[in-house]
């Protein structure tokens, strides 16, 4: 089998995940998953490796991401981690859809740009008192 190679984004995250054939080893920014901290974002990576089952036992899966928090870092590998499973098999595709579109629909929200005289908020304004 061709390597697949996908990206995947979240807020200022971009995750690029390359799969080929292997033996189920899952590397994030060449770390192997086991180690990705805090736990919550171990899981979030580890959904659709999960779902795909014995599909993704048999190819290596190495995902690089940079940007943005952890959050948003996570939820990139996943994205680019279902894409690349689904290329693989095409009935990934569906089972995918069908437990969470944003496994194969980025999420394209962006944090609001900061504003003068807002105090860190894009909308909250300082309050007055002489009304």
């Amino acid at each position: 089998m061709k390597t697949i190679n996908t990206v995947g984004t979240r807020k200022k995250s971009v995750a690029r995940a390359v799969i080929s054939d292997g033996n189920g080893t899952i590397r994030i920014n060449s770390r192997p998953l086991g180690t990705v901290e805090p736990a919550l974002a171990r899981m979030k990576i580890e959904e659709p490796v999960i779902l795909a089952g014995e599909i993704s036992r048999k190819c290596d899966i190495d995902v690089s991401v940079i940007g943005g928090g952890v959050t948003s870092q996570a939820e990139a590998a996943r994205l680019a981690i279902a894409k690349a499973l689904a290329a693989k098999n095409a009935k990934l595709r569906e089972e995918f859809l069908r437990y969470d579109r944003t496994l194969l629909v980025a999420d394209v929200r962006q944090r609001e740009s900061r504003k003068p005289n807002r105090h860190g908020n894009a909308r909250g304004k300082t309050q007055k008192s002489y009304r």
